[in-house]
């Protein structure tokens, strides 16, 4: 593998496509071929991307950043439910690049039985306990800021609003709301931890160590009772919805560009707002497939019980002060991580999050009164014993997602992503199908280096760009 941060493609130069030869193109190495012109007339390259989520959308724009000039692209996104109508869209939006500490060494102490009730029974506990930097948590960290930079540039002007359907009301709504994350240290073990970790941070995403009083500057209701608390100033929460639309709309101004070029590649970008039952609809149609479904990667009959996936439904509860309350939240006040955390919205909205539900197979976006009433009985003492003036706002409504969550090894919880050539039955010396699934909780901070991962393995042909420990997978379904 190259040295971190360099361009995995750096190397690599695409020789003349000759019309009905990229497959042989794609299976060329290193070469020193020059593209000629009249390559320039011939058909786009047609890549499929099934999935209009966090992988979707990023594996999309890099395809088409990184596609070489010389080339003509054409991505077709399939979603049914449209731009974020998935699990990404309804995420909780918070963002910083941690992890717990310690869980990866007593994972590898367990045998398979301990660690299939572990992983059900305390992972949301652990995720809350300390921050640990994530596997290549500094790419993920760097190449997701400059992925929501550019959806917000995206969606900086009032023409690009009304592109994706925005009224002049909504301009004020952020993308990313930039006030940091506090984590009141609410046990001895948690504070050692964290006092560890606090010590080993990135400098682009700082923990800081306060007390009470300081704490308070920032949130005046936080409760912390080992007078001491730990603030990340450079993480973020978004809005995933708008930020997804925000990514497609740069998607979509990308090909506008280049049509305008002469001489250049051309860029052709369309939105299919339809399902796909089986990937094999799409077979002789495309030279690449990727496959960013999340949970309903499952309901594929080509894949269909051969992922290492678990799905977890999570519900998220949103909340407003009522208008007989005067005192809103701390206009430049953090978003709260402890049991449940608090992603805040605005001076009187937030969200609290997350439950947990293993093994369900329900990815509506849609929550029943009694899925919201047990949410909250689960969620607000949670919430509250950090935040006790939760108790004075108002539940307005709750949202759903399906957690494809990968499985656990030495390295975490890291994301699924290779050829899926063989799994599909696709008997060619190419790689045609790939998937990149199994974000899990933590998609938001993953898709951003990923997605460009992936795209550069598939425009080359070469699974061999993605690091082993996310290939690593297919070694379980063997």
């Amino acid at each position: 593998m190259p040295p971190s941060g360099k361009s995995l493609l750096t190397d690599w130069t695409f020789p003349a496509v000759v019309h009905g030869d990229w497959r042989a193109l794609r299976r060329s190495r290193r070469t020193t071929s020059q593209v000629s012109v009249s390559s320039l007339s011939q058909r786009p390259l047609r890549y499929a991307v099934v999935g209009a989520g966090f992988a979707g959308l990023s594996v999309v724009w890099h395809l088409l950043k990184h596609c070489p000039k010389e080339l003509h692209l054409r991505v077709d996104i399939y979603d049914e439910a449209g731009i974020g109508g998935g699990a990404s869209g309804v995420s909780g939006g918070l963002l910083h690049p941690y992890s717990p500490k310690g869980s990866r060494h007593l994972l590898l102490m367990m045998n398979a039985k301990l660690l299939d009730i572990f992983y059900f029974r305390f992972l949301p506990f652990i995720q809350i306990l300390a921050v640990k930097l994530l596997w290549r948590g500094a790419e993920c960290w760097k190449e997701c800021l400059k992925l929501l930079n550019i959806a917000e540039a995206a969606l900086g002007s009032k023409e690009s609003n009304l592109e994706v359907g925005e009224s002049d009301q909504t301009f004020s709504e952020f993308v990313v709301r930039r006030r940091g994350i506090l984590r009141p240290a609410t046990n001895t073990k948690t504070l050692n931890l964290l006092n560890d970790n606090a010590q080993n941070c990135l400098s682009s995403c700082r923990i800081e160590t306060m007390d009470t009083d300081a704490a308070r500057n920032l949130v005046p209701d936080i409760c912390v009772p080992l007078n001491t608390a730990f603030y990340m100033p450079d993480a973020v929460n978004i809005r995933p919805q708008r930020y997804l639309q925000g990514l497609f709309l740069a998607c979509k101004n990308l090909a506008k560009e280049s049509a305008s070029g002469f001489g250049e590649r051309q860029l052709i970008l369309h939105l299919h707002q339809k399902s796909i039952s089986n990937l094999l609809e799409l077979e002789g149609e495309y030279d690449a497939v990727i496959v960013c479904v999340g949970a309903k990667a499952d309901t594929l009959p080509e894949l269909s019980g051969k992922l290492p996936l678990r799905t977890c439904r999570g519900v998220i509860a949103c909340m407003q002060l009522p208008e007989n309350i005067r005192e809103d939240y701390p206009e430049n006040g953090p978003s709260i991580l402890s049991d449940a955390w608090l992603a805040v919205q605005g001076s009187r909205s937030l969200l609290i999050g997350s439950t947990w539900e293993w093994k369900s197979r329900n990815s509506s976006p849609y929550v029943s009164a009694d899925e919201a009433f047990k949410a909250l009985e689960e969620l607000l003492p949670k919430a509250s014993a950090v935040y006790p003036g939760i108790k004075s706002w108002c539940f307005t409504g709750a949202r759903a997602g399906l957690r494809a969550m990968p499985p656990l090894t030495p390295n975490g919880s890291v994301p699924l992503l290779g050829c899926i050539d063989d799994l599909v039955g696709e008997n060619s010396s190419s790689c045609k199908y790939w998937l990149f699934g199994g974000l899990g909780s933590r998609g938001l901070l993953y898709h951003g280096w990923l997605g460009k991962l992936m795209a550069q393995a598939v425009l080359s042909c070469n699974e061999h760009i993605i690091p082993s420990e996310l290939t690593s997978w297919k070694n379980i379904i063997r």
